[in-house]
């Protein structure tokens, strides 16, 4: 099993130019794009709590994005242009990014992908995510697409019946918010009849009309190719979690892994937030992770 972290650094000036020269909006999503400098513990979660994992996949935008920590000869980097067709760089969009993961040379079949803000906080077995050849997830149910993060995952699920030769249906289903297990041929085989629909709403920013990572779970799940079962993962928020709070589940987790959200907020809440999560994955994570330079 292998996992595939996507990242980004919204402090590197390369990236920043990019940025700058690919829109007219003086508005920056902070919040989308901020290094909390968490990464490092991400990897030190999966050294101790997931030692299955064989090969983890950094996938970022360009050199300049990679930490200079990280050890390459234990991190497989990947850049954006090695797996993205040219015609879509650069891209500021996750979901774009999230159609061509199953790209990633050397990948294995059964992978695990990681946004940086997941994180094993205790220890995990390969069947917490995949069963005899079927990926372990729970799904939910809606019937309304208020939001536009709520419409991407309508639109996936509607492209993944479509693949199945399944009419869209009155309600549609959205994949477990925690790190997504995914089968590389699965991926091949929706890509393939997919890419026409894919590359007509690929956009540089998110947008309303994306398909976003959950396409390749609701093909799993309408194909049969899923465990009905929630994979053990905590979802926190500074909106409804004060820092102390957050601090408190990383020192003393409930479940095998946590989600810890960005959200917009005052430089002075950001500085509290950051302190106290840091300080927590410190005491917790102690010794650095063979990812790491020594």
């Amino acid at each position: 099993m292998d996992a595939v972290i996507t990242y980004v650094n919204g402090l590197d000036p390369v990236w920043q130019a990019e940025y700058a020269a690919s829109t007219s909006s003086e508005k920056f999503l902070a919040k989308r794009y901020r290094d909390w400098g968490t990464l490092k513990y991400l990897l030190r979660g999966i050294e101790k709590y997931m030692p299955f994992i064989e090969n983890v996949f950094l996938l970022v935008s360009g050199e300049s994005q990679v930490p200079g920590w990280i050890d390459r000869s234990a991190v497989k980097v990947v850049l954006h242009k090695d797996v993205i067709p040219s015609r879509f760089l650069p891209t500021f969009n996750s979901t774009t990014i999230e159609m061509f993961m199953h790209m990633i040379p050397g990948l294995g079949e059964e992978f695990l992908y990681f946004n940086d803000d997941m994180f094993p906080v205790s220890d995990c077995t390969p069947e917490d995510f995949f069963r005899d050849g079927k990926a372990v997830i729970g799904f939910y149910r809606h019937f309304l697409a208020g939001s536009r993060y709520k419409k991407r995952a309508r639109n996936s699920d509607h492209q993944a019946r479509k693949a199945l030769g399944m009419s869209p249906g009155l309600s549609f289903v959205r994949p477990q918010h925690t790190c997504s297990p995914m089968l590389k041929s699965e991926n091949e085989t929706l890509y393939e009849f997919s890419r026409d629909d894919i590359f007509k709403v690929i956009s540089k920013f998110k947008a309303t009309e994306n398909f976003n990572q959950y396409l390749y779970l609701d093909y799993l799940y309408y194909k049969g190719k899923t465990v009905r079962g929630r994979i053990s993962n905590k979802h926190l928020s500074p909106v409804v979690h004060n820092h102390e709070i957050i601090a408190s589940h990383i020192l003393k987790p409930s479940t095998k892994l946590l989600c810890i959200n960005d959200v917009s907020m005052s430089d002075e809440s950001y500085a509290r937030y950051s302190e106290a999560v840091l300080s927590a994955f410190q005491t917790h994570f102690p010794l650095p992770s063979r990812f790491e330079v020594k």
